[in-house]
């Protein structure tokens, strides 16, 4: 099959089979956020709200470009957002206000 084609039928997330470096695998503590995040795909799986598959299309998505800069869990989080908002169950709007409840609640000087 040609490159291009081949192009045209993976997505951003599908990277077997391609020349890449060794992944470079190293342990680190996980952030109370991202063990929030993951705990929010829980909850929200659980409810039916947004399953497992619903996520991964999520992810891919959010195209290539998003998916080589951001975390792991920042994908989770960008994902959710983006399935929430066409599902009518939250606006940008909400979110934005949210934040900033939660900033000010937490005094760290974001807005």
């Amino acid at each position: 099959m040609p490159e291009s084609q081949d192009l045209l039928k993976r997505l951003p997330t599908d990277l077997g089979g391609l020349t890449a470096e060794p992944v470079q695998r190293t342990e680190h503590e996980i952030e109370p956020w991202e063990k929030r995040c993951h705990a929010l795909a829980d909850v929200l799986d659980f409810h039916k709200i947004i399953n497992t598959e619903e996520k991964r299309r999520g992810v891919e998505a959010l195209g290539a470009e998003i998916i080589s800069k951001a975390s792991y869990y920042e994908r989770w989080i960008a994902a959710f957002a983006n399935i929430l908002f066409q599902k009518g169950l939250l606006t940008p709007g909400d979110l934005a206000r949210k934040m900033e409840e939660v900033s000010a609640r937490h005094g760290d000087g974001r807005t």
